[in-house]
């Protein structure tokens, strides 16, 4: 019977917070007329308070049990773990008791800390007794309703007489901090002294000699700042000594505080992804990983506050919590927030990616947002491409900026009403309108990202075009685009048209060469075509176009691959290394050692050879890019991918590849720099202009500190050698390919 009425009484507490809770969300999240809302506060209260009686009358019934029977007999006819915690058990005692076991502790421990009429009594104890006594108090909270703050945290008791005729109450002594902007921390001269230390620091571990007198002057600042600290008005850790007088005992030790400042995070936990649930609908996609949807709506300003002012968190866990917790090596949390510094840059981009892809430590949305950016991107490039046939280049792409602009992406966001669901810092960073409107994009194309990795490129889709167009007759213009007119010509297959045509002939010893049979073989000879060849039946133009959608194409491809292999790395760390690995450079290298050049489509009669440069072969690849995406899918390209540009990777990290000559000689500036004035950076001036305007060559000189560096620039020795090994490395491997041919 009593474990019914325990079972009841559990499920009343549940129904009620429910009941509450449910309140609440339907005020803050439903848009219903006041009366009814009315009738159902009305019709909730009543239930409540049936409940409630119900609830008391249980309470008097367990009253009645506990005069008529001991508390043993109790737990043993209630059958609670309890039971075992009174008597010899294996589990040393350590059990969930019940509620009303839990609420009768607190009554018997909530007592004076030192009673009035005991005091003259408590102060003959021997001292073994008083120590006993204070250990036990020691760790305790002990609340006094009259003082602030009311409750503190008990680390000694002391009785000490000072004056034999008063008899005073014993001392609470509290080791407590004082708050950051109140210590050496917050002290305009602590942080001018300190940043100016660093620096120095900094720039004598970079000199390649330090004179003594450099290193006096580190170490007498260095001196300055342990005096700072060392005062007593700025030092951090305080003495609190208090009266014990009107003090009672609580009964709760301070890991329970510790644990209760966890109670506002879980209830804004539960608030926040109820919000969540109502973002689901307006988004029309319902996410399973929730904790991804979180992810994408929290800005790099957010930082977890308790629910409260951080200062109340901060004071409330000096006052009452543990004294000197342990929260592991803060280290780790730095290891990856921090993306600031050369170090850092230097210690992040040496990393190689993980083979098995691994859950990112990054808590905010930018890594998200570098992900849906390449999205967005793709998606606009593919419609347009299929819905403009006929426009360029250039106005594919004044379309595409308009569309992927952040004003345009700000207006979206808006419209999901994003503002209302971003987890941020409400400080400084985004007080003006045009930093929210700009977060808001960002927030935008990190809910595109996640869409993305959870829903797939359809989800993705639906969503961009649903929220491009309020007209159901231009969405569905926009969501189902026409075919290629090339696909339209011959909608099943080209290949008959082989037989009939050289190129096409020609054609297919690329495709043999590179496993691929192309269901439109036209598509391919389009992409080899050149700008220079005019219109003809046969591709109905150039390649140009193809270039347009082969680029957001590789973008796309290589951004999610470095958002899933590369974990630790921040937006800009993975910026870097999309840049080492889709540019001209890299993508003429692979078209070269496909042979591309062989099969591209020019206007020379002759049929000679033709030497290509570095950009015209970058641009065939990405042509075939497009052509494989348009005949093929998305899946296609992600094993070419995987096979000819993934690898490098690896070369191009142990290299620094992503790091460029003129980033180099800046870092290295920067290094020089004198202490206390602002750091000299490199001048860039144009010496001459020759060539024609698609070929023109420039010449550039660098000036540093107002002297022209750029001509006869020393180099170092192990520089020399390592340049010189490095390219007789590619001329061995050039002889190699030459022999094998």
């Amino acid at each position: 019977m009593c474990n019914t009425i325990y079972t009841f009484i559990y499920l009343t507490r549940i129904l009620l917070i429910y009941i509450s809770l449910h309140l609440h969300i339907t005020y803050l999240y439903t848009h219903i007329p006041s009366i009814v809302y009315l009738y159902i506060v009305i019709s909730y209260l009543l239930i409540l308070f049936l409940f409630f009686l119900l609830s008391v009358s249980c309470l008097v019934i367990l009253f009645v049990l506990w005069k008529l029977l001991s508390p043993k007999q109790i737990l043993v006819c209630v059958n609670i773990p309890g039971n075992k915690a009174l008597s010899d058990s294996d589990y040393g005692g350590k059990e969930v008791l019940s509620m009303h076991q839990v609420l009768l502790y607190l009554l018997r421990s909530s007592t004076a800390l030192v009673p009035e009429e005991e005091i003259a009594n408590m102060l003959q104890w021997e001292e073994l007794e008083w120590q006993k006594y204070a250990e036990e108090c020691k760790g305790m909270i002990v609340t006094n309703p009259g003082m602030k703050p009311s409750s503190v945290r008990i680390d000694q008791l002391d009785r000490e007489q000072f004056n034999s005729s008063v008899i005073t109450f014993p001392i609470i002594v509290h080791f407590g901090i004082r708050p950051a902007q109140l210590s050496y921390a917050g002290d305009p001269q602590y942080q001018k002294l300190w940043k100016s230390y660093v620096k120095l620091r900094h720039l004598l571990a970079n000199s390649p000699k330090v004179k003594q007198i450099e290193k006096q002057k580190l170490t007498q600042r260095e001196e300055a700042l342990q005096k700072i600290r060392q005062k007593n008005t700025m030092r951090r850790e305080v003495t609190v000594e208090l009266s014990s007088q009107g003090f009672w005992k609580s009964g709760i030790r301070s890991d329970v505080c510790q644990h209760a400042m966890m109670l506002p995070v879980l209830t804004h936990h539960i608030r926040y992804h109820q919000c969540l649930m109502h973002l689901d609908k307006l988004i029309g996609y319902m996410f399973k990983e929730r904790c991804l949807l979180q992810l994408a709506m929290t800005h790099p300003s957010h930082h977890l506050n308790f629910g409260m002012n951080p200062d109340h968190a901060r004071n409330s866990l000096s006052n009452c919590g543990i004294r000197q917790p342990k929260y592991g090596d803060r280290k780790v949390h730095h290891m990856y927030m921090r993306k600031k510094g050369i170090n850092t840059l230097i210690n992040i981009m040496s990393r190689l990616g993980q083979d098995d892809p691994s859950p990112s430590r990054i808590n905010h949305n930018e890594r998200l947002e570098f992900l849906g950016d390449a999205v967005v991107e793709f998606l606009t490039s593919v419609h347009l491409y299929y819905l403009f046939p006929n426009l360029e280049e250039g106005g594919l792409a004044t379309y595409r900026t308009a569309i992927v602009q952040n004003q345009h992406l700000a207006m979206l966001a808006k419209k999901l009403e994003l503002d209302r669901f971003m987890l941020y810092a409400h400080g400084p960073d985004l007080c003006r309108e045009s930093d929210l409107r700009h977060a808001m994009a960002n927030c935008f194309e990190a809910l595109i990202g996640a869409v993305y990795l959870e829903g797939g490129l359809e989800e993705a889709k639906q969503l961009f075009g649903r929220l491009l167009f309020n007209s159901e007759e231009l969405r569905d213009v926009w969501l189902n685009y026409p075919p290629h007119p090339l696909q339209v010509q011959e909608p099943l297959t080209d290949r008959q048209l082989i037989e009939s045509s050289p190129v096409l002939q020609k054609l297919t010893n690329f495709e043999d060469a590179i496993g691929v049979l192309f269901t439109h073989a036209r598509l391919l000879a389009r992409a080899f075509t050149l700008r220079t060849v005019g219109f003809n039946h046969l591709t109905l133009g150039h390649n140009q176009r193809m270039e347009f959608l082969g680029d957001s194409i590789m973008q796309l491809v290589a951004t999610e691959y470095l958002f899933i292999h590369f974990p630790d790395h921040h937006e800009g760390h993975l910026t870097l290394l999309r840049s080492s690995l889709v540019n001209n450079r890299t993508q003429a290298k692979v078209a070269e050692e496909l042979g591309m050049q062989e099969y591209a489509i020019t206007n020379d009669k002759t049929k000679r050879p033709v030497a290509l440069r570095t950009k015209t072969l970058a641009d065939l690849l990405e042509s075939f890019i497009a052509a494989l995406y348009i005949d093929k899918d998305l899946e296609f390209v992600h094993t070419f991918m995987n096979v000819c540009f993934f690898p490098r990777l690896k070369e191009f990290i142990l290299n620094q590849d992503w790091n460029d000559p003129k980033s180099q000689l800046q870092q290295c500036c920067l290094t020089l720099r004198t202490e206390g004035k602002e750091p000299d950076i490199p001048l860039y001036k144009t010496l001459q202009t020759v060539g024609p305007s698609h070929a023109r060559t420039y010449t550039v000189a660098v000036y540093f500190k107002g002297e022209r560096i750029g001509y006869n620039f020393p180099q170092m020795a192990h520089q020399k050698r390592f340049i010189e090994r490095k390219y007789r490395q590619e001329l061995k491997e050039m002889r190699r390919e030459r022999d094998r041919k």
